[in-house]
């Protein structure tokens, strides 16, 4: 029987690559937050940009799920927040071509999908080219798409995280940008290792969109 050494509370991990938020452009990013629930990842990038980890402005949220947590979120931030229900539109082009028409009335010049579950679509990607960023439950290329850590717990891995990418038309396919490793204990439930991934998801996802802006000055 081998014995565990790290204590099933802690939540070590490995960033990579460890980039501080410090390292961008001196003129703030205008960012436009798309999300679908809770919203603690709009909120952690919110706190970053107020603690100046990361020089930003949060321009506008849209949010697609009426009741969706994070408009609350933006409320008490002081965030414009705008729900475009994807039950309204036929086809994804139509939601997307919605969703680029409200970012540029508010000035967005780059988008952050932090829990955004629908697939979006060159309308979107096109719009705002190199500029769209996604967060998702998983060390990318392993389990793309939905249920990502229900994926991973029902594999049998050892080692799951969660992943920073550029947005391509292919689901999580694009570039990455940076990565954080969540080891899966034994007794790990779905919300013990989301909750731990998640803690993972607040602290890469500033540092991510810092070395995006980055990338693009070089």
């Amino acid at each position: 029987m081998t014995a565990n050494p790290i204590p099933a509370n802690s939540t070590p991990s490995l960033i990579s690559p460890d980039v501080p938020c410090s390292s961008i452009p001196s003129f703030p990013l205008k960012l436009g937050i798309m999300a679908s629930g809770n919203g603690s990842n709009f909120e952690a990038v919110a706190e970053a940009i107020a603690s100046k980890r990361l020089n930003a402005q949060i321009q506008a949220v849209i949010y697609n799920n009426p009741g969706a947590k994070v408009a609350a979120r933006a409320e008490r931030w002081g965030v414009p927040s705008v729900l475009i229900n994807h039950r309204d539109y036929r086809k994804r082009e139509d939601l997307d071509a919605k969703i680029v028409e409200i970012f540029r009335q508010f000035g967005v010049e780059w988008v952050i999908m932090a829990g955004w579950m629908r697939i979006v679509t060159p309308v979107l990607i096109d719009a705002f080219p190199n500029r769209v960023i996604n967060i998702h439950p998983s060390l990318l290329p392993s389990f793309r798409g939905a249920k990502a850590v229900e994926q991973a717990l029902a594999s049998g891995v050892k080692i799951t995280g969660c992943t920073v990418h550029l947005v391509v038309p292919e689901v999580d396919s694009g570039p990455v940008l940076m990565q954080a490793a969540v080891p899966i204990w034994a007794d790990d439930t779905l919300d013990t290792l989301h909750d731990r991934i998640q803690v993972q998801e607040h602290i890469i996802l500033p540092r991510a969109i810092a070395l995006a802006a980055t990338q693009q000055q070089m």
